[in-house]
Parts: C-alpha cells; sequence; structure tokens
C-alpha cells in the first residue's frame, strides 16, 4: 500500500498542494513551522478520519478559509479515490466518488502508523489515549469491532443521558442497562482477546530498543472483573451521586508493567520513550502480519530526539517497509538516520506551506 497522489485545499498553511509520491522513503526537510507535520497530518487524517495532534475539524481549516480539503489516491490491491471536506457547516467524505455511509466500510482505505512526540501520552497520558489506540487497532483488523464500539457508545450516551435526570425512569434504565452490558460484554471480550496477540511484539520491541535491559508486561485491565450487571447494580448509588455511567468499558485500560513497577509512575523518561516506540512499532508490524502489507509509516522528526540505540531498534521496521516496497514518510530539519537508508530517500524541501523536490 502507498499513497500516489496528495491533494489539500486550505489545510493548515496550505493554500493549495497538489503532490504525487512514490513507494519508498519520502523525506521532508525544512525549517520548524513550515508545515512538514501538516502533511504527515493530513496522510493521518485520511487514515483515521481524526488529527493525531487531538484537535478537531475547526483547527486544521487554513486562517480566513471556510473549510479544508483533503484529498488522495491510494494504491494497495486496488486503487481508490478518497475526498474529505470538513467545514462549521458541511462535512463530507465520499470513496471512490461515491458518499460514505457507514465508517466501517471506509476504514482500513488508508492505513497508516504516526511515530511522533505525542506518543508518550500512551504511557504518561489518562487512559482514554491507550483505549484509543486499542480501539484503532481492533477497528483496523476486526471488521466487527468498529460498529460494535458505536453501538456501545451511543448505549452509554443514552444511558448516561438519563442519569442525568433527578429520578430516571426505572424501566428506561433497565432497558438501556441490557443493552449495554450485552454490548459491553462482547467489547471487553474482543479487547482480551486481542491484547495477548499484540502483548509479544510489544514485548519483542522494547527489549530489542533497550538491548534487553527491561522486562515488559502488557496487561488488558477491565473496569468490570465480574459479572457486568452485577458491577452496574453495585454502583448505583455512585451512579445516583455522579449522575454517569461508572463502569464499563469505557472506563478499561492498558496497563504497562516495566521491570515489576508501573511504567507511568516507576520509569525513567527514556523507559516511558522506548515504550512509547516499541507500542507504535508492534502497531506497524500487528497490521502487517494481518493485512500482509505495512502500512505507510509517518515518523515525525523523532529521528533527532532519539539516541543512537533508540534510533537502531527502529531500523528493522523500515529495513522491511524497503523491502516490502512499503512508504515512509520522515520530517526532519536535518538528515538523522544511517548512510544505508539515505540512499534510497526521495527529498522533499518544504517551506512556507510549499512541497517542492529538494
Amino acid at each position: 500500500m502507498h499513497l500516489a497522489h496528495l491533494r489539500l485545499r486550505d489545510f493548515r498553511n496550505y493554500a493549495r498542494l497538489d503532490a504525487a509520491f512514490t513507494p519508498g522513503f519520502q523525506v521532508l526537510l525544512g525549517d520548524n513551522a513550515q508545515g512538514k507535520t501538516n502533511i504527515l497530518e493530513a496522510i493521518y487524517l485520511l487514515a483515521t478520519l481524526r488529527s493525531f495532534r487531538g484537535v478537531g475539524g475547526a483547527h486544521l481549516v487554513r486562517h480566513d478559509a471556510k473549510g479544508y480539503f483533503v484529498g488522495a489516491t491510494v494504491v494497495g490491491r486496488t486503487t481508490s479515490e478518497i475526498k474529505a471536506y470538513w467545514s462549521s457547516k458541511e462535512r463530507k467524505l465520499s470513496l471512490n466518488g461515491t458518499p460514505v455511509k457507514r465508517l466501517a466500510d471506509y476504514l482500513g482505505t488508508l492505513r497508516a502508523v504516526i511515530f511522533c512526540t505525542e506518543d508518550l501520552q500512551l504511557v504518561k497520558g489518562t487512559s482514554r489515549v491507550r483505549r484509543r489506540f486499542l480501539d484503532l487497532l481492533l477497528s483496523q483488523t476486526q471488521p466487527g469491532y468498529l460498529p460494535l464500539l458505536l453501538r456501545y457508545t451511543q448505549a452509554l450516551r443514552n444511558r448516561n443521558a438519563l442519569l442525568k435526570h433527578s429520578q430516571p425512569d426505572a424501566d428506561e434504565l433497565e432497558g438501556f442497562t441490557a443493552q449495554l452490558v450485552t454490548l459491553g460484554e462482547e467489547l471487553m471480550a474482543a479487547r482480551r482477546a486481542f491484547t495477548p496477540k499484540l502483548s509479544p511484539l510489544v514485548r519483542l520491541a522494547f527489549r530489542r530498543i533497550a538491548a534487553d535491559a527491561d522486562e515488559l508486561l502488557l496487561e488488558y485491565q477491565p473496569s468490570v472483573t465480574g459479572d457486568f450487571t452485577v458491577a452496574l447494580a453495585n454502583n448505583r448509588a455512585r451512579e445516583r451521586a455522579m449522575r454517569t455511567t461508572v463502569v464499563g468499558p469505557h472506563r478499561d485500560e492498558l496497563g504497562f508493567v516495566v521491570n515489576g513497577q508501573a511504567a507511568a509512575l516507576f520509569t525513567s523518561e527514556g523507559q516511558k520513550r522506548t515504550l512509547a516506540l516499541a507500542l507504535k512499532m508492534a502497531q506497524a508490524e500487528y497490521l502487517t502480519g494481518i493485512h500482509g502489507s505495512p502500512p505507510i509509516l509517518l515518523i515525525d522528526d523523532v529521528m533527532g530526539e532519539l539516541d543512537a540505540r533508540r534510533r537502531a531498534g527502529l531500523l528493522p521496521l523500515l529495513n522491511q517497509a524497503h523491502r516490502t516496497g512499503g512508504q515512509v514518510f520522515m520530517t526532519c530539519t536535518a538528515e538523522h538516520w544511517p548512510a544505508e537508508l539515505g540512499r534510497d530517500c526521495v527529498r522533499w524541501h518544504v517551506n512556507a506551506g510549499t512541497l517542492a523536490p529538494a
């Protein structure tokens, strides 16, 4: 799979961009704040329909413009044309000229994994960040997962809206609770079955980067450890006080233990960075194993931030992309990777929202 063409209109600092890309290594060179990361953000947006920077659509629109457009030609087993438009009044998404009505029919058209400074939030951030990591990977690899997640989310919203009332209708509450339990148990089962598949890949990547110095344990930690119905009943008083559903898959956690201690609390900044990098490497390797071809790798200026050992740990993934004809987009202000990779790079110069061959 590779991105053959990217079109931007009024996206971030790009008034207009039309660029064609080949498989292999695409290096975006330029000073800070020129628009290198914005290109990666546009590609990731097409892959996941969200920004990896955690911002909404309004932040992606160029100053004084009404909306943005992002379009792409993606070449995989087939060739796909994607068009996405966003404004405060209108949102459009089409695939091969047909409006996308179900997200499950769209996700997977373009697969991408981002490596960026925000990855540290996978270790240091809230449990919501880690749930999103799990949910995205499951949505990209299990066809029924995203519809299940969306149905659970809607049931949760309905139940929480009812709990906002001072005296919620008991029959309505029972109905929403039954929906939540049925969907929630399926959701937890999917996460529980998936974690042991991902864990060995994360541990291997972590050992490779840490040079066998540290031991990592990955744990799925559901907020419900027994019967979901019983857990909800036992927390009814808390729900009345807080007026929201306090237990369920929306409160699940993905736990990381390094050398017997919780990673978020007891590891160094270097260990946290190693763990975040290992998680993203495992994500890319898992997608490759499931789909038979690597996702597009988006590497946002992390080579310059990593020490030699961590850069070396990332090399097997980059070499795999090279061997299999995959595609990698790397941003940097200066080249920080081994010389053997530099021979095969296509270099681009980014300056004030323009992209030109270097």
